[in-house]
């Protein structure tokens, strides 16, 4: 991607949490010059004045496209005529996704830069047609902001959900559209091959198929006489209104061109027979010339007499009629003109047989430039008919967009979710799309979220790998996709209205830029509190982790006061942490709730319940997690070892309990008096958990010998060692 710029200006700072952009420095005058950058681009857009295109009262946008249009005449080398209408996009009607997010929550590439599968996208895409693709990448990375086209999309995605048949024929119909967007720009840019007019020709002949699969559906839908408004939901009765069929162009690409289309236009044979009646003659020429010079020669044989008159051809003198001195018994005809005589015979013309010679030498290549001339002729048409086109191709983008979401939520059972416009956001039984569609549906667990005014920041606590990255994933993938106008893969959901959302997690550096992990997610942090409003949406994990134990719990404690506090009320935040520290702010600073990670211990094992459940978690079981991972058995105990030395020591001192700090917009809550701490139990003997991590079934001979004698080594009695 690349971003043009003014050669003089200085490069926002914002650019270095940009990556894949490059930088394009053009001058000020030549692209950027109010008066003539507009005046660029009314002429690109054909009219008269800024108004038409919404310019009017937004200079800068007449600065930027003029800028675009004449970068793209200096680089592309074509005329900008065939631009589509341009349109301002008015960021307060869509949900923010900045590139970081898009990343993060792996809209349209994975972490490690693959497409596809892995991806929102590659769940999502159920379209047929490449502008149907166009659209749904549009809406997934521009969701709508009000509840007006977020309502209507969903009530056409019901119909359809509701109705298998009526989706299978809309697929079946798209099926065989091509991108009529991408051709009507060939054919004006005079770029198509024929080829490109039988994809054209075979979509628009598609047409009525999509009309009749959207009217003539016995699912329940309207006959083509009912179809009015209080039939159909709303916009898709609008479309129906609007419908072009397209039948002349159709008719017209049928009509002339024929069945099999060579590759080039100079190969010839692109126009079926009847089309015009001079290349009709021409085709006859030459396809049947022999036919027509033997035809000719009968005639002469005939009318002549001379039975034994032969019809020749060579390079000097064209075709000719041969008559031997042995069968000359007469004179010769008077319209036979002598054109070479030999020692025994005797070559003649005729005025019909130089004009059909002529005609017949010149067929091929007249052909072909008649061919040529048709083939423009018909390219002009279409090209004047590209607003038609164009349009039409945003009606079956729109039609294969609603299909597509539609057959995505009847497939994985999603359900529609209800939007308004309150800070709640509640799930039950909400899945990662993603996820789910990797390790199937039956194997991933739900989980349920209630966010409101008690509950604007969650602190989700829990062990590494229990899904507390999921979860925040998943919330805000759902608010994406019910603010898309789709279903959700939810039991039931209910969302207030998102302006942005906002994520912090996963953890990487800047090499290029020289910033290493911390600064990355510093910036990325500094980044959410100054932009972050009451409506917005933060999921954040991990805060501080990239520094000492003390600068980070401080940092992340610093962070949830700031959001909580923020916008009168405090932001929407899904807040993950391994600070256990953090969870005595739930009932000292309102709005923060306390969950975890739900995980069970059975016969020395941790189990992973996956569930999202009330309260905060007892411990980040890291240990358990390493011992899972394959760390080996002697640093896994020594690192319980040092644990349990740890916990004694501060359950003892009690330096790292914390007491909440008052902030202005924040009610000071006195502490409760601590109560006096049991003392802490023992540390269990290293042995002893050795012991328990012992598999005898894995154990030869020799290692358990050789295992008891480290044993002995390490803790048997120390007189043994004198």
């Amino acid at each position: 991607r690349e971003l043009l710029f003014p050669d003089q200006a200085e490069a926002p700072a914002s650019l270095k949490l940009q990556s894949g952009i490059q930088l394009v420095r053009v001058p000020f005058r030549s692209h950027f010059e109010p008066k003539q950058a507009l005046a660029r681009v009314l002429a690109a857009q054909g009219v008269a004045e800024a108004g038409a295109l919404g310019l009017d009262r937004r200079p800068e946008l007449a600065q930027a496209c003029g800028a675009l249009i004449a970068y793209l005449e200096q680089t592309q080398k074509q005329d900008p005529a065939h631009l589509a209408p341009f349109h301002p996009l008015d960021v307060g009607r869509y949900l923010i996704l900045d590139e970081i997010t898009e990343r993060n929550l792996e809209l349209f590439r994975r972490l490690d830069g693959r497409k596809g599968m892995g991806t929102l996208w590659g769940v999502l895409d159920q379209t047929c047609t490449p502008m149907g693709g166009r659209l749904l990448e549009e809406r997934l990375r521009y969701p709508w902001r009000e509840l007006g086209p977020i309502t209507e999309t969903q009530e056409v995605v019901s119909l359809m959900v509701e109705a298998p048949r009526l989706r299978l024929e809309l697929r079946n119909a798209l099926d065989s559209v091509y991108d009529i967007e991408r051709l009507s720009t060939r054919v004006s840019l005079n770029r198509c091959q024929p080829r490109d007019l039988a994809a054209l020709r075979e979509s628009l002949s598609s047409l009525p198929a999509v009309r009749d699969a959207l009217l003539l559906h016995e699912d329940g839908l309207p006959t083509a006489e009912e179809a009015r408004g209080d039939c159909l939901p709303p916009a898709l009765f609008r479309l129906v209104r609007r419908w072009d069929d397209m039948s002349d162009l159709a008719d017209l690409l049928n009509r002339a061109l024929v069945d099999e289309l060579p590759v080039q236009v100079t190969d010839g044979g692109l126009f079926r027979q009847g089309y015009n009646a001079e290349l009709d003659e021409l085709l006859d020429l030459v396809e049947h010339g022999e036919s027509r010079l033997q035809a000719l020669l009968r005639e002469e044989q005939v009318a002549c007499n001379m039975p034994k008159l032969k019809l020749g051809f060579n390079r000097v003198f064209g075709y000719y009629f041969e008559l031997t001195k042995a069968q000359q018994t007469g004179p010769v005809p008077e319209h036979f003109q002598r054109r070479q005589t030999l020692a025994n015979a005797e070559r003649f013309t005729t005025e019909r047989l130089k004009e059909l010679e002529e005609r017949l030498l010149s067929a091929a290549e007249s052909r072909k430039s008649l061919e040529y001339k048709l083939y423009q002729e018909l390219r002009l048409q279409l090209a004047e008919a590209r607003p038609r086109l164009l349009f039409m191709a945003d009606m079956l983008a729109q039609i294969d967009y609603w299909q597509s979401l539609a057959e995505v939520a009847a497939r994985q059972n999603w359900c529609r979710p209800t939007l308004h416009e309150g800070p709640e956001i509640s799930i039950r039984e909400g899945r990662h799309p993603v996820v789910e569609a990797v390790i199937g549906r039956a194997s991933f667990i739900p989980n349920d979220l209630h966010m409101d005014p008690e509950r604007r920041l969650v602190l989700i606590t829990g062990p590494n790998m229990a899904g507390k990255s999921t979860v925040l994933r998943q919330t805000a993938i759902l608010c994406i996709l019910a603010q898309m106008g789709s279903f959700v893969p939810a039991a039931e959901a209910k969302m207030g209205l998102v302006d942005r959302v906002f994520s912090r997690v996963g953890a990487s550096d800047n090499l290029a830029q020289g910033q290493s992990t911390f600064m990355v997610e510093m910036m990325e942090t500094a980044r959410i509190l100054r932009q972050a409003t009451k409506r917005s949406l933060v999921i954040l994990d991990e805060i501080g982790r990239g520094t000492s134990t003390f600068d980070g719990l401080a940092l992340a404690w610093a962070v949830v006061e700031e959001l909580a506090r923020r916008a009168g009320g405090g932001i929407r935040t899904l807040f993950a942490t391994h600070y256990h520290e953090l969870t005595s702010l739930d009932g000292l600073i309102p709005g923060v709730y306390n969950m975890n990670i739900g995980v069970r211990e059975w016969n020395g094992d941790i189990v992973f319940l996956r569930r999202l459940l009330p309260g905060p978690a007892d411990r980040s079981y890291g240990i358990e997690v390493a011992r899972l991972a394959g760390v080996p058995t002697p640093v896994v105990q020594r690192a319980r070892e040092i644990l349990a030395r740890l916990e004694q020591s501060r359950g003892k001192a009690n330096v790292v309990r914390l007491e909440a700090m008052s902030l202005p917009g924040l009610t000071k809550v006195v502490p409760p008096a601590p109560e006096p701490r049991p003392e802490a139990p023992a540390p269990v003997h290293p042995l002893l958990l050795a012991l328990r991590d012992l598999n005898p079934d894995t154990l030869s001979p020799m290692a358990a010998l050789k295992l008891l004698s480290d044993w002995k080594t390490a803790w048997g009695d120390p007189r043994d060692k004198s």
